[in-house]
């Protein structure tokens, strides 16, 4: 009985992979599709229909490409970097209570925020073992923003989870049913979707790849397959994120309609601030996350402490 329920496990988990890989997939290209409209084109339209099948064609093309390495690099840490930061943004999934695969984490939100800190690792190692200037430039300006916003994002993220009482991420749904939470928690909401901006490096706050200074950041090196890993694994955690605001904030996981077109509508806000916004400057950023975020959300975690004692 005990290695039916692991295959059962194991089944479930290969089929939330491929669901997630099939995401990002359609994710670029709606994004693609999303910016050509801004910029009044009409984006990728000849691989199939109405370019359905244009990022199987970019993954195809992308893995079949010879792999190249810089001769002075640290191999084997430039080699594994990417896979390792692909597996860790893959892992975040397991959070998702599927029906068939028996996992239910009732320290979910540790878990997601201890995945998250490892993902600045995979960045760093990157961009130091490129041995390129660019590239460890890149890594450096990335890591820094990414830990700023950690800090902020924790900081939200334990606001919300004062309201529960509990580290279960599917217990989000049981206090939603009559009100959500994005109406008590207005401009934490706010808070949490610009800090998930820059926690993923999306524009504005895409400094790692700033063109003008670092050519394109931490990835500078990487072609073919490497590239293409660190590119699932950007794209899968937007996709995570807009799945975690729909939990917070929007009437937690639920197997409905309304939940999968949130979940769409926070990944296109995403692609249409990039659309948008111009780039922010790197100091604005640092200030925004250290002297306007942090002094929030300490405040807000405070009352909510304050509620809390006076409830109980």
């Amino acid at each position: 009985m005990f290695m039916k329920d692991m295959i059962l496990i194991f089944l479930g988990m290969l089929i939330l992979i491929l669901g997630v890989l099939i995401g990002v997939a359609f994710l670029t290209l709606f994004e693609r599709k999303i910016l050509g409209y801004i910029q009044l084109r009409k984006g990728p339209n000849k691989v199939g229909v109405l370019g359905i099948l244009q990022p199987f064609s970019d993954a195809i093309k992308l893995f079949t490409k010879e792999q190249t390495y810089p001769n002075v690099s640290n191999y084997i840490f430039y080699y594994f970097s990417p896979v390792l930061s692909f597996v860790l943004s893959l892992m975040i999934w397991m959070l998702i209570p599927y029906y068939f695969n028996m996992i239910s984490f009732n320290l979910g939100a540790l878990f997601f925020l201890c995945c998250t800190s490892m993902g600045v690792y995979t960045v760093m190692v990157a961009g130091w073992s490129s041995n390129s200037n660019y590239a460890l430039l890149g890594g450096l300006r990335a890591v820094a923003q990414t830990i700023s916003y950690e800090v902020s994002l924790a900081l939200i993220f334990m606001s919300s989870l004062l309201l529960i009482m509990s580290f279960n991420m599917m217990i989000f749904f049981n206090y939603q049913n009559y009100i959500w939470f994005i109406w008590i928690l207005f401009p934490l909401s706010l808070c949490w979707l610009s800090s998930s901006l820059a926690e993923t490096n999306r524009t504005p706050f895409d400094f790692a790849e700033g063109e003008s200074e670092l050519v394109s950041g931490f990835n500078i090196e990487y072609s073919s397959g490497g590239f293409a890993l660190i590119f699932l694994a950007e794209y899968s955690s937007i996709l995570f994120m807009s799945f975690l605001f729909v939990i917070l904030y929007l009437g937690g996981y639920s197997l409905s309609l309304l939940f999968y077109l949130s979940m769409s509508f926070i990944s296109f806000i995403f692609i249409w601030v990039r659309g948008t916004l111009p780039r922010y400057r790197y100091d604005k950023l640092m200030y925004l996350a250290w002297k306007s975020y942090l002094p929030i959300s300490l405040n807000f975690l405070l009352l909510f402490m304050g509620i809390k004692i006076i409830i109980f």
